[in-house]
């Protein structure tokens, strides 16, 4: 339940609340490929459209999931996850790649909506396949060119970057509030592609505030700092934190310190007891 939540709150923009719950997730041990699926999945969109590097590996882990539970609909939805990250690194061929992956297969049992996505990534990538009638509204519109409808159905939907997305295809007025949206975000990449070409049609983009992501977590945590914490509450080392997120073991010890000061405590394993204490990446 708690995975399918952090996909949930992926799509409803409660970014902050949708990375706290699929870590919880992901660091609980012996869960099964079919309940761990939704978080890597969360995760992965989630850190490709934050642009940080924890998205690939979060999404291979999940493409080799989809081997031993075997559905076309969990297959399109990895795939469409993939084409997106594809998409926001500026791999054009690559996106096309992922989305035709799984598009067959959709098609063949008629998942309306892990269809319409492969085919909306399909036609992003250039690639104009057949219409489907019975595909789901926002990507059917949107396909179509009727980006303000399809901008109107995400927003009934309650979901915000995918409104986004379909106003950055609209004029120079949608296109300054996708931008807004992205930044209220912290929709990192989407934001920064928008905002030049913004600027090479001679637009000022907006200018960008506090990432909601940061501004949602109870300690004020970016979402670098909240991926130390999660790592800290696993009693791993700073060495083992820095292979685990890639980075440089000086940069872990500059995270781990303004982790400590923004949760006003005076040692690992008090940030690691006050995290528990408040629920954090869904423990207690």
């Amino acid at each position: 339940m708690l995975a399918w939540q952090s996909l949930t709150l992926m799509h409803l923009g409660r970014w902050s609340e949708a990375a706290t719950v699929a870590r919880g997730v992901l660091l609980r041990e012996g869960m099964s490929a079919v309940n761990r699926l939704p978080a890597l999945v969360a995760f992965g969109r989630l850190h490709a459209r934050t642009d940080l590097p924890e998205a690939q590996g979060a999404l291979d882990e999940a493409l080799a999931l989809t081997t031993s539970i075997g559905t076309a609909e969990t297959l399109g939805w990895v795939r469409a996850a993939r084409a997106e990250r594809t998409w926001l690194a500026g791999d054009r061929i690559g996106t096309l790649e992922e989305a035709c992956a799984a598009y067959a297969a959709a098609v063949r049992e008629r998942h309306a909506w892990v269809a319409g996505e492969l085919a909306y990534w399909r036609w992003k990538a250039g690639d104009r396949a057949a219409p489907l009638d019975w595909m789901a509204e926002p990507f059917a519109q949107q396909i179509a060119g009727h980006w303000h409808a399809a901008a109107a159905a995400w927003h009934r939907l309650g979901c915000p970057y995918e409104e986004a997305r379909a106003l950055a295809d609209g004029d120079d007025a949608a296109r300054r509030g996708a931008l807004q949206i992205f930044q209220r975000l912290g929709a990192r990449a989407a934001a920064q592609s928008l905002g030049r070409a913004l600027r090479a049609g001679g637009l000022a983009p907006v200018p960008r505030g506090p990432y909601t992501a940061t501004r949602a977590n109870p300690f004020g945590l970016t979402p670098r700092q909240a991926d130390i914490l999660a790592l800290l509450m696993a009693d791993l080392s700073n060495a083992e934190i820095a292979g685990r997120l890639s980075i440089a073991s000086k940069t872990v010890d500059h995270h781990v310190a303004a982790v400590l000061a923004k949760l006003d405590v005076g040692s690992r394993k008090a940030a690691a007891a006050l995290a528990r204490q408040r629920g954090l990446f869904g423990t207690k």
